[in-house]
């Protein structure tokens, strides 16, 4: 075993992580904006249009949390093998992976196209509301199935460190998205106007060709996971089970923590107007940020899982150290930068002096939760989980969201009647005391565990 030190010393290691890093925070970043080109363009066409997709917006929230649950579950396992060198299990992983998110998108699929009113009913009992919603679900529906396979297809290509072509199909995603929301929802250039069928016509031809870009790429680009040189959607019991015992943990985790967000906007929607709008403006900036910390996580899991694969523990105990000390860095960097910069980023909103005045006090304490959550969310999404340890996030985040804020955000809100800024910061405190759980578990290094079969 070579002689371990504090921080990782080889070159290498910084050459693959920063890359890594800033690539996938421009995806985050470009990803998130063709969400807010959609709620723009619909918010300029009308407020039922817009509040349609919104509700939309929640069925697809769990979509996506679902994919990222099997992405990094696939993530987990495949880094620690692409670190021993061998793609073959890789490669049929990443096969199980597709059949599991085809057969939850299809079911999702069927659950939206048969009871579409009753799942919008959820979310919203406005009746012009929920015909908007259905008729943005009736086309929106198909994306998941295109947007799981080439979400599966990226996690298996960003478990060989492969990452730059996410971030070119995420741009091509972005300029075909609002080019045809333009002009469909509009109906420019002698379109017909469509309203909110034509952001769902320009989200549905941009997932497709999201995923005809990574096909083309896997099949005739790609030379490191070569995923067509083997029969790869073959199954393969042992890998199989390999795959959901990583699997289960998380996707039950990304589901719960799915279904608590929207309740969490629904206790500030029930406070006042200027809840709604302030959160609103100070989420948006907020999720601005929070793109860097989940590309940190990303890039932390494929890093930890290789060097487990490469078999040497005191190099995975430096490179670990290394990234949450970075961690922090970057955390205080952007809870300074958010701070510094709320007074430009209001005056760009034209909203009630109360509601700015509002805002302007959550993006203060969003400033300090940056900070926790930049040191918390990759370190225990990044290093522990990737390095093998599924459980302990899972079961630290069920207790954290669903034992202790949840509650206490009710009681905030409703029974102790106390303030918006007191309630988000109950809302939001889990971020900051999962720190001390997650620095405990990551010195213990119990989360450095095998995962792959000889």
């Amino acid at each position: 075993m070579n002689k371990e030190t504090f921080f990782t010393h080889d070159r290498s290691f910084y050459r693959a992580l920063f890359p890594m890093l800033i690539t996938l925070s421009l995806q985050n970043l470009i990803a998130y904006s063709v969400n807010m080109a959609d709620n723009i363009m619909l918010g300029s066409y009308s407020q039922p249009a817009l509040s349609g997709a919104a509700a939309v917006n929640q069925i697809f929230f769990i979509v996506q949390q679902l994919t990222l649950g099997i992405g990094d579950g696939l993530v987990v396992i495949a880094a620690q093998y692409w670190g021993e060198g061998r793609t073959s299990p890789i490669r049929r992983l990443t096969g199980t992976a597709l059949k599991f998110g085809v057969i939850c998108s299809v079911i999702i699929i069927v659950l939206c196209t048969l009871f579409p009113s009753q799942l919008l009913g959820l979310f919203t009992k406005d009746a012009v509301i929920i015909a908007e919603g259905r008729a943005y679900l009736s086309i929106i529906r198909f994306t998941f199935l295109f947007f799981v396979l080439t979400q599966v297809l990226m996690a298996a290509l960003r478990s060989v460190e492969i990452v730059k072509i996410s971030f070119y199909i995420s741009i091509v995603s972005l300029i075909v998205n609002v080019a045809i929301n333009y002009t469909l929802i509009f109906g420019r250039f002698g379109f017909p106007e469509m309203g909110v069928r034509g952001a769902a016509v320009g989200t549905l031809a941009a997932r497709i060709l999201e995923f005809l870009i990574i096909l083309v790429y896997v099949v005739r680009i790609d030379k490191r996971l070569c995923l067509l040189s083997e029969p790869f959607l073959k199954n393969d019991p042992d890998l199989t089970r390999d795959f959901f015992r990583a699997d289960v943990p998380m996707l039950l985790s990304s589901l719960l923590w799915a279904i608590s967000v929207p309740m969490q906007t629904a206790i500030l929607g029930h406070l006042s107007s200027d809840a709604i709008a302030a959160n609103s403006v100070a989420t948006t900036f907020y999720q601005y940020l929070k793109v860097i910390v989940q590309a940190m996580s990303a890039a932390s899991a494929v890093m930890i899982g290789r060097a487990i694969g490469m078999g040497n523990e005191a190099r995975v105990r430096s490179d670990a150290r290394t990234l949450s000390v970075i961690d922090v860095v970057i955390g205080l960097i952007l809870g300074l930068l958010l701070f510094a910069l709320r007074h430009p980023l209001l005056s760009m909103y034209r909203i009630d002096d109360s509601a700015l005045q509002l805002a302007d006090q959550l993006i203060v304490i969003m400033s300090f939760i940056m900070v926790g959550m930049s040191y918390q969310m990759p370190v225990s999404f990044g290093i522990i989980r990737g390095g093998g340890d599924v459980r302990f996030t899972m079961v630290m985040n069920m207790i954290s969201t669903w034992a202790i804020v949840m509650p206490l955000s009710f009681l905030s809100a409703f029974v102790w009647k106390w303030s918006v800024p007191l309630v988000v910061i109950v809302i939001q405190s889990d971020q900051i005391f999962k720190g001390l759980p997650t620095f405990i578990r990551f010195r213990s290094y119990k989360w450095i565990r095998k995962l792959t079969r000889d």
